[in-house]
């Protein structure tokens, strides 16, 4: 009896497992330059007005010396639905490809999942935009990541030098 009842659980829980279809969500990062952030995301909201039917959110939020990276995640629908490419998916590929098309300027890239620390920055952005605070003034409380070493050039050799 007690076998019967583990087997009805398990199935009970596989049940609700394919009740709720898993989603698929694609990152697209924005890089635009610290002094066009105010203008890239205002961009975003545009297109985004042009695409209402199309579920995304600023899900990453990170700054280095030169670049704020703005990370947008996309929610393509149920994994099912995007393999037979529904209206959902066709939807937000065309709200993806608008991104690439018309926020060019702003170095779009596809992306991984933003880390932690970035989902929090954009948590603040999002709660603190809510209450009128500017992104400007939210970036400005972002620490900001080293950016990628550059290694420095080596010094010629003593054959490697060509005479003026």
């Amino acid at each position: 009896m007690e076998r019967n009842a583990t087997q009805a659980e398990a199935f009970n829980a596989q049940a609700i497992n394919q009740a709720e279809p898993e989603t698929v969500v694609v990152h697209v990062q924005l890089r635009p330059r610290r002094g066009a952030t105010r203008k890239c995301l205002a961009a975003l909201a545009t297109l985004a007005a042009e695409h209402d039917e199309v579920s995304f959110a600023v899900t990453g939020l990170s700054k280095d010396d030169r670049v704020v990276r703005v990370t947008v995640g996309v929610d393509l629908g149920p994994r099912t639905a995007v393999a037979k490419f529904s209206p959902q998916a066709q939807a937000a590929y065309a709200f993806v490809s608008a991104i690439f098309t018309s926020l060019y300027d702003h170095m779009p890239v596809y992306t991984a999942e933003p880390s932690g620390a970035e989902r929090a920055a954009a948590a603040v952005l999002i709660e603190q935009a809510a209450g009128g605070v500017t992104a400007a003034d939210v970036l400005e409380g972002l620490p900001t990541a080293p950016a990628s070493p550059v290694p420095s050039p080596r010094m010629p050799g003593p054959g490697e030098r060509i005479p003026a």
